[in-house]
């Protein structure tokens, strides 16, 4: 396992040439991945089957050599085991009851009862750990909980997580405490995703560019700091992933502030402000624009070398500042790896 090239970079070490996975790596863009997807039936279907979740979270390392698998499922998964129903519709994407209400929060199942639901995750990590070679890290994941809270709380994705901010402004006392049962089973989670064999964990914080000043600091830092803290004190050792996605300025810190391994990184801030303000405090990810795995061409080469460089002076994983596109060519990821290794 000390070998293995995240789990280095994610120690601190600069590596010569930087490991490298990408989010969504296990996705539409893939044919392999759409035969499975149809196989499965449905979307849901294909997470809570662990062989066919495990196939398509080995599809992109057979094909590729990534240097790590994340887990294929959902962050939404985790709402629907505290008790929400989950659908997802054709073309537009999930949808969820919603919780607006101190009441409804206090209907939630507690976070001890989400493992009935979760159990063919942690068979899917458990299948990946026997299957995957033996240099490719495995990365388990949760959603964060302001994001995970924003579709709960709208019941979709929402432009400008809205309805999330309307109840924080209206009833704070109920949205803080929707935040800490999140928090809560977020930790058990991720804790039962470790024991069936995950080696990093990452939190993804789709949303967290929309909180502002001091609701920054309460609904992305603080859940963040007591998922780590919590996770680490269970699990000795364990590295985490963050990803405050168009976090800005407020990248800055984030890792001391969090105790974070790692900050992942958007591709909103350039690669050579994030080396001197971000890097400066250990291991950095990111942070190609996905857009390129579209266009291709030299300028998704020139641009990958870019980011290689100004990273080069310390602990550095590459990857896409946000998920690889369903229209993204299979060609270019190819080419983007190639940039990387030489």
């Amino acid at each position: 396992m000390s070998e293995k090239t995240i789990l280095r970079a994610l120690k601190g070490e600069r590596l010569p040439v930087p490991p490298v996975w990408m989010m969504r790596q296990a996705g539409r863009y893939l044919p392999e991945y759409r035969a499975t997807r149809a196989k499965a039936g449905d979307f849901l279907s294909l997470c809570y089957t662990p062989d066919l979740a495990a196939e398509v979270t080995l599809q992109p390392i057979n094909r590729y050599g990534f240097d790590a698998a994340i887990l294929f499922a959902d962050i939404l998964l985790l709402p629907q085991a505290l008790g929400l129903d989950l659908w997802f519709v054709t073309g537009e994407g999930p949808r969820l009851s919603t919780v607006t209400t101190a009441a409804g929060v206090r209907a939630l199942k507690p976070a001890s009862a989400i493992h009935d639901t979760l159990s063919p995750v942690y068979e899917t990590v458990r299948i990946l750990r026997r299957e995957l070679p033996s240099e490719t890290t495995l990365i388990g994941f949760a959603g964060a909980p302001w994001t995970v809270a924003t579709y709960m709380i709208a019941g979709r994705g929402t432009p400008d997580q809205g309805p999330a901010h309307a109840m924080k402004a209206e009833n704070r006392e109920a949205f803080s405490t929707l935040i800490d049962r999140i928090t809560e089973a977020t930790i058990d989670y991720l804790s039962a995703q470790i024991e069936a064999g995950a080696e990093v964990i990452k939190l993804f914080d789709s949303w967290a560019g929309s909180l502002r000043g001091q609701d920054f600091d309460d609904f992305a830092i603080e859940p963040t700091r007591q998922i780590i803290a919590a996770l680490k004190s269970r699990h000795p050792g364990i590295p985490v992933i963050a990803f405050p996605r168009e976090a800005g300025p407020r990248y800055t810190g984030f890792a001391r502030a969090t105790g974070a391994d790692c900050v992942a990184l958007d591709n909103s801030v350039s690669a050579d402000w994030a080396a001197a303000e971000v890097q400066k405090d250990g291991c950095v990810q990111g942070n190609l624009d996905p857009r390129l795995l579209v266009e291709g061409g030299e300028t998704l080469e020139t641009e990958t070398r870019r980011i290689v460089r100004a990273f080069s002076n310390g602990p550095h994983i590459f990857n896409l500042g946000h998920g690889i596109t369903p229209d993204a060519d299979p060609e270019n990821v190819q080419r983007m790896l190639a940039a990387i290794r030489g």
